[in-house]
């Protein structure tokens, strides 16, 4: 599959720049963070809300399993200038969806601006410094979910 949309707005560094935001910000918090940056609906799903359709991504990058169902999504429909921040029932049962929200106002200004991979940068960061007042790292924590970005 082309990614031409994706292209036009990231290159293959901005995306080791996410992951490696990722990777720094799991250093000091027990959550995942997973960045899903797709072009466009998958095929069959478009009458899905953008919140149904980071769940289902949520739900196929196996998001929903970690040990203290702390994942977080970061999801991007490029297409359509939508975003959406889902978090698992763990990080839920501390953090309300208007935080996220708010995090997401501020990625979506940052895109309004042209500023498309320090968008994402700054959000990853503003989600790892909110995951570690909650959920500090864990002297056995893992890397349960891969840092990559997820690319449709």
């Amino acid at each position: 599959m082309t990614h031409k949309l994706l292209y036009h707005y990231f290159t293959d560094d901005d995306f080791l720049k996410i992951s490696n935001k990722i990777k720094e910000m799991e250093k000091i918090t027990a959550g995942e963070i997973r960045v899903a940056l797709k072009e466009k609906r998958p095929f069959g799903f478009r009458k899905m809300s953008i919140k149904e359709l980071a769940s289902n991504e949520f739900n196929k990058l196996g998001m929903n399993q970690t040990r203290d169902r702390t994942g977080i999504l970061i999801y991007v429909l490029l297409g359509e200038r939508q975003f959406f921040i889902l978090a698992d029932e763990g990080i839920n049962n501390k953090v309300n969806q208007s935080t996220w929200d708010e995090v997401r106002n501020s990625m979506q200004q940052s895109f309004l601006k042209g500023h498309y991979t320090n968008g994402v940068l700054n959000c990853v960061d503003q989600v790892g410094n909110i995951l570690s007042g909650h959920f500090p790292i864990k002297p056995d924590d893992t890397n349960e979910l891969s840092n990559k970005v997820v690319l449709d």
